[in-house]
């Protein structure tokens, strides 16, 4: 430990780049960088295995700023401990347009933001994810993946529903490598906690399998000492740090005013006063920057061994450790697929495509040993687990798959962890009306830009007798919204195939794929080696002659249109059918190519067991469209299908009406 004095100017260092910050942007969050500054010193100094040379070093600790909203603490000491990129001009233009010091922590931005922070308790469930990365990793390199993953969470992130998920989750697991830090200061916006929740953290986290203590959040060794120990647990921990917020401020500090934006002259004034912090703003002294200098070179030894370690590892072990950390796919992966697509077209079987979806996973799971798969309780119904794949549990860190229990929320959110910590590619299943459940993980992993395969089948009034609680009609409608997001709803196993080689292949954005319970027919004739998802839509079937009627349909309803189309045909009406596994892909091909599959047919019908919204990009405002403006009803599928007119005559019968036959 170094002396009290030369920790304290650290620390206050911390506080005085966080206000001035702040005031320069006249926005912003001083309270909790105020407030949580000798706990990221101490830790950052003393204890986190990070490199400031390359901050992106594979085995260096994780630390995740749960509550985001405090994003001038990581920016800040990323800039005092001379990160690359970490200039005083972005720290200046913070909040600013064009610069990489966004209002939250935005992942791929600024150097050494782990993820995306902001909405409370996704941190937390995001670091439980990689914690069970962490531990995977160990499992399968042993020697060469090591280390911890740190949080800081504030009241808001263990308010947020999410947060129980992710806490007994994870105190389940046993995920010993976690280590959170509760900062501890009693405020939220609106005032005291006491105002909103009285709940017993430390018995909470007990509760669910914890290890647990309390210190003072400004005494260094404290610190220090609870690290020592959290880190020597079988059991994740929890370290709940009693701070100040706004620590320093003369008036505000320990007040629901520290929270936000501390700009007011006369109060920056007075903690510079206080904390004994006499330079102008923006300027750090040579003697503070050099002990900050000092923690950011700290593993830098360190780092350099473990490199020594990969490079004598053996070639076959150090060149698959650096493919999965990398993203890259197995040389095996395109001929899986292939194998999968001949199989289609060889049996013609009638699947599910939740059973297709299986099928493809089989193949995929010898091959591709870092995909790691999951269900929130639904593992029968998801098919997400194959044969190979072993259950990560308390005692098998190495499994690959994952039982998360009834926690969509915090599953979707851990995947996201997961894919962030790399070395891993995670899927994990639910039932597509529990996508609501997932939406704001979904939407953090299309901003983040990273590789999530959300499984989810029942996609539809398919669901039959579970009635309309499960039946999801707008959840399509309402993941498509979602930009940088590939949503999958695919007719057969072959196009289950070659969404699931989309879904893999493609590393800068997550994607959905929408599943069937009940049985399709297989439609696809071709086993060849282009992928006619990646087009979006494609004409799966042509007229013989001039058509009349185009039949654009996604998932189950492909089938379905293919009946209608013979039903018109045999009444001297030619029609195609365009199966549209992918609006978001379809929309990215050239206008020329968009233009051929919609066609200048008479009449143009969209199909899907859904609502409306977003078909009229395809079928036009003036389009037809057989699905669904209500809520599902409790049957037999096939009934309920026809209770909604969702059927090949009732297609058949809105052409001929269109046309006047």
């Amino acid at each position: 430990m170094i002396a009290r004095r030369e920790h304290d100017a650290m620390a206050n260092a911390i506080r005085a780049l966080a206000m001035d910050a702040v005031a320069a942007a006249k926005s912003g969050h001083s309270g909790l960088p105020m407030g949580a500054a000798d706990i990221a010193t101490v830790l950052f100094r003393d204890h986190l295995k990070f490199d400031a040379a390359d901050p992106k070093w594979p085995d260096r600790d994780r630390f995740v700023l749960s509550a985001g909203h405090g994003s001038m603490l990581i920016y800040a000491l990323m800039h005092l401990m001379g990160v690359p990129g970490a200039t005083i001009d972005e720290i200046r233009n913070f909040r600013q347009l064009g610069f990489k010091t966004a209002g939250h922590p935005e992942y791929g931005h600024f150097p050494g933001v782990e993820t995306t922070t902001g909405p409370l308790g996704q941190g937390l469930a995001n670091a439980v994810g990689m914690a069970i990365a962490e531990r995977h990793l160990a499992a399968r390199f042993k020697g060469l993946v090591d280390h911890y993953t740190y949080v800081l969470a504030g009241d808001g992130c263990l308010m947020e529903g999410i947060s129980q998920e992710a806490i007994t989750l994870a105190g389940h697991l046993k995920l010993n490598r976690l280590i959170v830090f509760f900062d501890d200061n009693g405020i939220s916006i609106d005032g005291p906690v006491s105002i909103t929740d009285g709940t017993d953290q430390l018995k909470r986290f007990e509760a669910s399998g914890w290890r647990v203590e309390a210190i003072d959040g400004h005494d260094p060794e404290a610190i220090s000492a609870a690290i020592l120990r959290a880190k020597k647990s079988d059991r994740p921990s929890l370290i709940a740090a009693k701070t100040v917020i706004g620590f320093g401020a003369p008036t505000k500090a320990g007040t629901s005013t520290a929270h936000g934006a501390l700009t007011d002259a006369s109060e920056i004034a007075g903690a510079r006063e206080k904390l004994g912090w006499p330079h102008a703003p923006f300027v750090i002294p040579a003697d503070v920057q050099k002990l900050w200098h000092e923690a950011g070179k700290r593993s830098s030894a360190e780092h350099k061994a473990w490199a020594a370690k990969l490079a004598a590892a053996k070639p076959k072990t150090r060149d698959e450790f650096e493919r999965v950390m990398a993203g890259d796919l197995t040389k095996g992966f395109a001929k899986a697929i292939r194998a999968v697509k001949a199989e289609a077209i060889e049996k013609k079987a009638e699947l599910a495509t939740r059973s297709a979806s299986q099928r493809v996973l089989e193949a995929l799971q010898p091959v591709m040993p870092e995909l790691v798969s999951g269900s929130a309780d639904l593992t029968g119904s998801n098919n997400t687990k194959t044969k190979g794949m072993g259950v990560f549990a308390a005692g098998n860190h190495g499994g690959s798959f994952i039982h998360y229990g009834i926690r969509e929320h915090a599953m979707a959110a851990a995947m996201n962890g997961l894919a962030l910590h790399g070395g891993v590619i995670p899927a994990g299943g639910t039932f597509l009306v529990f996508s609501d459940y997932c939406r704001p993980s979904i939407r953090l992993s299309a901003l983040m830009g990273i590789r999530v395969a959300y499984v989810m089948t029942h996609d539809s009034i398919g669901v039959g007798e579970d009635g309309p609680t499960h039946q999801p009609v707008e959840h399509v409608a309402s993941l498509r919204a979602i930009p940088n997001l590939d949503v999958y709803r695919p007719c057969d196993l072959t196009e289950t195939a070659e969404a699931w080689e989309l879904t893999l292949s493609t590393k800068d954005r997550p994607s959905v794929l929408a599943l069937t319970r009940q049985n399709l027919p297989q439609i696809r004739s071709d086993a060849g080696a282009k992928n006619l998802v990646a087009l979006g839509a494609y004409e799966i079937a042509k007229a013989d002659g001039k058509a009349e009627v185009t039949l654009f349909a996604s998932g189950s309803e492909v089938s379905l249109a293919m009946k209608a189309r013979s039903l018109l045909l045999a009444e001297g009406i030619l029609a195609r059918v365009v199966s549209v596994p992918s609006f978001e892909r379809f929309a990215a091909q050239p206008e020329s190519y968009r233009r051929k599959v919609i066609g200048r047919t008479k009449v143009k019908i969209g199909i899907e067991a859904g609502i409306r919204q977003g078909w009229d990009q395809i079928i036009g405002s003036d389009g037809l469209f057989v699905g669904m403006d209500s809520f599902g009803a409790s049957g037999p599928a096939n009934k309920v299908f026809a209770h909604f007119g969702i059927t090949a005559d009732a297609v058949a019968a809105k052409a001929k009406a269109a046309l006047k036959r």
